[in-house]
């Protein structure tokens, strides 16, 4: 009998994580086109959508004209059902938002950082700051944030502690999710920062409607979201996709992890600014700090400058054509804040220079786009790792795994 139980309760929680999957992510939708995509029944599918509607976590949200017969009510997740906190843990700085569950920004927090290795027990208190921060900002109870996600560089061990290898950072078996779990009550999400991008282009940017893609992060340092199939692929350890990582130039420039001749030393902002420091005769680019040398950098007329930016330009195309040859996807998506800086100005000079470098016929198939979400996307897509639990659970809430004290039901607004 127990057994039994546990079968039709898993079931009645799979039928639901289906329903409210698609609700989230395709909604508004009706009763009847809930049906039809998801191969329940219109009385399942009622029934569960009405336990849902109870819980405050769907809602009505208008309703369309249907042929020769009543207006067709349409559903949605309910915006104000919980939060959503992601942050950005970037080279340069620290950035956290608060997100309802339509994916609307309504606070955010930065905080610089200034070292090259930055310390992580500074990190972890800005991040925690950061979360009181933003709920404050919004008038938010903590109570109703469903979880906080944070985006990473390196290798993330999905394990309790949530543990941390960033070698470009100087981190080696950070528990970062340790850290972060003894100052916060709200459940702890920790994944590397092109993965977050690529679920969030996936989800909702130029990613969309595609099931072979390649999201690639530009930024200080470089980075990929690799989809196979509709599903990212990680490999044995959650350390694929580190592409800034794979050599472009045999013994060339040592790269911040140590090698010599990655990817990133060419195209990553700090070395790209580097690049022209040492070609400008040790005179740097104009710029307080790194994102406004880079911009400067892209926007400058000189010679030496035009000549770096046009030599990163087709590194990078050769970086792309290597995913091309590699994983034949649909599409390849550039992000990232340098991703994007230099792509708003250059992105067809980089497909040309994919063109040049790629297999004829992998080309052909592929376009290259770039990230639709904006700089912010790495937060966004770190927002999504809790509510990825809430899709997966059904929106059925869950004991804690880790922390022993009672799990709260999230606030409704």
């Amino acid at each position: 009998m127990d057994a039994r139980r546990t079968t039709v309760r898993d079931m009645r929680r799979a039928n639901r994580s289906v329903l409210l999957t698609r609700i989230w992510l395709d909604g508004p939708l009706s009763r009847h086109e809930l049906g039809q995509s998801t191969a329940l029944s219109l009385a399942s599918v009622s029934n569960l959508v009405g336990e849902m509607i109870a819980e405050g976590l769907v809602e009505e949200a208008g309703s369309v004209e249907s042929d020769g017969g009543r207006p067709r009510v349409l559903l949605r997740v309910a915006p104000g059902y919980g939060y959503l906190v992601g942050a950005d843990v970037g080279e340069t700085r620290v950035q956290v938002e608060l997100f309802d569950l339509s994916m609307t920004a309504l606070a955010k927090a930065e905080y610089p950082i200034a070292a090259a290795e930055p310390d992580p027990v500074r990190v972890a208190a800005h991040l925690l700051h950061g979360l009181a921060a933003v709920t404050e900002q919004a008038g938010v109870d903590p109570g109703a944030v469903l979880g906080f996600g944070v985006a990473v560089s390196g290798t993330v061990e999905h394990t309790a502690d949530a543990v941390v290898h960033a070698q470009t950072l100087g981190w080696d078996g950070v528990p970062l999710g340790a850290m972060l779990r003894a100052g916060t009550d709200v459940p702890v999400h920790v994944d590397n920062g092109a993965k977050t991008l690529g679920q969030a282009e996936m989800w909702f940017g130029a990613g969309r409607g595609v099931r072979h893609a390649v999201v690639a992060l530009v930024g200080s340092g470089v980075g990929a979201c690799v989809v196979a199939g509709g599903v990212g692929y990680r490999g044995a350890h959650s350390s694929a996709g580190e592409w800034g990582h794979t050599t472009i130039v045999y013994e060339g420039r040592r790269c911040r992890c140590g090698n010599l001749g990655c990817l990133e030393a060419y195209v990553g902002a700090e070395g790209v600014l580097d690049r022209f420091r040492q070609a400008n005769r040790g005179r740097p680019a104009a710029g307080g700090d790194e994102e406004s040398a880079f911009g400067e950098l892209l926007r400058a007329t000189g010679r030496t400058a035009v000549k770096v930016v046009d030599e990163t330009v087709g590194y990078l195309g050769a970086g792309v054509a290597n995913l091309v040859n590699l994983f034949n996807p649909e599409r390849v998506v550039l992000g990232g804040w340098a991703g994007l800086a230099l792509g708003e100005r250059h992105l067809p000079a980089i497909r040309e220079a994919t063109a040049r470098h790629a297999l004829r016929q992998p080309y052909a198939q592929t376009s290259i786009e770039l990230c639709r979400l904006g700089p912010d996307a790495v937060a966004m897509g770190a927002a999504t790792l809790p509510m990825t639990r809430l899709l997966r659970d059904g929106g059925v809430p869950r004991e804690p795994a880790v922390r022993p004290a009672p799990a709260r039901r999230p606030g409704r607004r």
